[in-house]
């Protein structure tokens, strides 16, 4: 889909922020649903879920530090907000956005639910749409994102 026939779901995005609080609840819910394997398996993504939430959470924060007084939980950049391409914007474009994915693909092996797995994924996909929402109005707003764009992964790190 391209990001041109992306909607803007309000004027800053909100709507994109409303959906993905919608499925962070999800993805939540469905991992207290209950182990759907057990034994060895069980100990295994316990360990996984963790490390990967620990990673994760490691890449959200540190985003988050990145991006300073850009910060908004809203995807259209804020008017007087600058281009940051460096810390973990040098690594992915989206650190936040990846660094949740992780987290949630952690909760899903940790509470062994491929229901939260599933969610995981489904936020997989859900990030990368409003990631284009979102890089069409930072192209707009920022001169050299169209170069940070063609040196940096979108997402994940080394991955996507």
């Amino acid at each position: 889909m391209a990001s041109r026939s992306l909607p803007d779901l309000g004027p800053r995005g909100e709507g994109w922020v409303v959906a993905q609080f919608a499925l962070f609840g999800l993805i939540a819910v469905t991992g207290t649903s209950g182990p759907a394997w057990s034994g060895p398996a069980r100990v295994v993504g316990l360990l996984l879920g963790a490390a990967l939430i620990a990673g994760g959470g490691a890449l959200v924060i540190r985003g988050a530090l990145d991006l300073r007084e850009n910060l908004t939980a809203f995807p259209r950049p804020l008017p007087e907000a600058r281009l940051v391409d460096t810390g973990s914007y040098g690594l992915v474009r989206h650190p936040i956005y990846g660094g949740l994915v992780v987290v949630t693909a952690g909760w899903g092996l940790a509470t062994a639910s491929p229901v939260a797995l599933a969610g995981a994924a489904l936020l997989f996909v859900f990030f990368d749409l409003k990631a284009r929402r979102e890089e069409r109005w930072l192209a707009e707003r920022f001169e050299g994102y169209a170069a940070y764009r063609s040196r940096t992964r979108k997402l994940l790190p080394w991955v996507y």
